[in-house]
C-alpha cells in the first residue's frame, strides 16, 4: 500500500489513517517532501529518524527531529511534516495508531507543548534496539495471525497497514518497546555533585541486577580499577563497602517480589541472589524487622 491508497480520514488535506488502524512505514525522503493536515490526524503519530534531519509541526509548537529522536504528535491539532531546510534528505520511520494509555505518562516529561513530544537525545546505546523493533512492527503488521510473523520487510517506501486485532496487537507491543526505550533512556537521572563516575557506574550494575553474582573484584574489573582500590573509592564516595551495598540491593529487590508476587520465601530468596534461604530470612528480619512472610501479609503481597 502506498500513500495514496490510505483510508480516507475525518480531516481533510494529505491523506492520515482514522483511529484503531496501526499503520507504519519507513521512508528516506527528498528536500521537496511535505505534509500538512490542517485539522491533524485522529491517530498518533511516531517518528524516529535514523538519518538527515526533518522538521515537525503541531499546532504552534515547532521541533526538529535529527538521528535518534522520537518525536510524537498527538491526534486532534493542525499538524505538518517535511525534510529540515538544507537538510539533503530525511530518513525515518513512523507509525500512525491509537496510543495505549501507559504511554501518556512515559511521554509526559517530554512535552513540548500543543500534544507535541520530543525524546531527546537518546543514547547510542538503545538506537539499534529500537531499530530492530521498528523492524519488527513492520514485519508483525504483515501477520495473518496463522503460523509466524513474517520476517521480510518490504522495500522502502511501501506502507503496511496491521490487518486483524492479533497483527494490530503484536504491532503494537513492538512500538510500546520503542517507547518505553527512548523515554527511559533519553533523560537519565542527575548524578550526584561529586560521584566518582565509576562509583556511580557500580551503582547502576547493582541496581540493574542486584541478583547477579557480583564480587568486588567483578565490580573493579567493570571500571577498570584494582578490587583493593575500587573498594575503597565506593566506600570513601557512598558511605558503605560494595557487598553492603550489594546486600542492600538484594534485599529491597526482595521486599518487591515479596509485595508483588505470589512466589515462595525460598524462590523469593534464590531470585534475589541469596544462595541460603536461612541466611535470607535472618538477614530480611534483621534489615525489615520481621520474617519475610510476615512482611508479605503486612503489605498485600500474593499468597503463594
Amino acid at each position: 500500500m502506498r500513500a495514496d491508497g490510505l483510508p480516507d480520514t475525518a480531516a481533510p488535506g494529505d491523506p492520515a489513517p482514522p483511529a484503531g488502524l496501526v499503520v507504519v512505514g519507513r521512508f528516506d525522503q527528498t528536500p521537496e517532501y511535505a505534509v500538512h493536515r490542517p485539522r491533524g490526524a485522529d491517530s498518533w503519530l511516531f517518528t524516529w529518524t535514523t538519518g538527515g534531519a526533518g522538521r515537525l509541526r503541531q499546532g504552534g509548537t515547532g521541533a526538529r527531529a535529527g538521528a535518534g529522536d522520537l518525536v510524537v504528535l498527538a491526534p486532534g491539532a493542525a499538524h505538518g511534516y517535511a525534510v529540515e531546510p538544507g537538510a539533503r534528505h530525511w530518513r525515518f520511520w513512523w507509525a500512525h495508531c491509537q496510543a495505549r494509555p501507559a504511554w501518556a505518562s512515559w511521554l509526559r516529561p517530554y512535552a513540548a507543548g500543543d500534544g507535541l513530544y520530543v525524546v531527546s537525545p537518546t543514547p547510542a546505546a538503545v538506537h539499534e534496539r529500537v531499530e530492530s523493533a521498528f523492524r519488527r512492527l513492520l514485519a508483525d503488521a504483515r501477520w495473518t495471525g496463522t503460523g509466524a510473523p513474517p520476517t521480510a520487510a518490504p522495500e522502502e517506501g511501501r506502507i503496511v497497514l496491521a490487518h486483524g486485532s492479533a497483527a494490530r496487537e503484536l504491532a503494537l507491543c513492538a512500538l510500546e518497546e520503542v517507547v518505553l526505550l527512548t523515554t527511559a533512556t533519553a533523560r537519565t537521572r542527575a548524578p550526584e555533585p561529586g560521584l566518582d563516575a565509576r562509583v556511580r557506574r557500580a551503582q547502576e550494575l547493582i541496581a540493574a541486577d542486584p541478583a547477579a553474582p557480583h564480587t568486588v573484584r567483578s565490580l573493579a574489573a567493570e571500571v577498570a580499577l584494582s578490587p583493593s582500590r575500587f573498594a575503597h573509592l565506593f566506600t570513601q564516595q557512598s558511605g558503605q563497602s560494595p557487598m553492603r551495598a550489594l546486600s542492600e540491593a538484594r534485599l529491597r529487590h526482595a521486599a518487591r517480589l515479596l509485595e508483588g508476587t505470589g512466589l515462595p520465601v525460598e524462590r523469593v530468596a534464590a531470585a534475589s541472589g541469596f544462595a541460603s534461604p536461612f541466611h535470607f530470612n535472618r538477614i530480611f528480619r534483621e534489615r525489615y524487622g520481621m520474617p519475610p512472610g510476615a512482611y508479605r501479609a503486612g503489605h498485600g503481597g500474593a499468597e503463594g
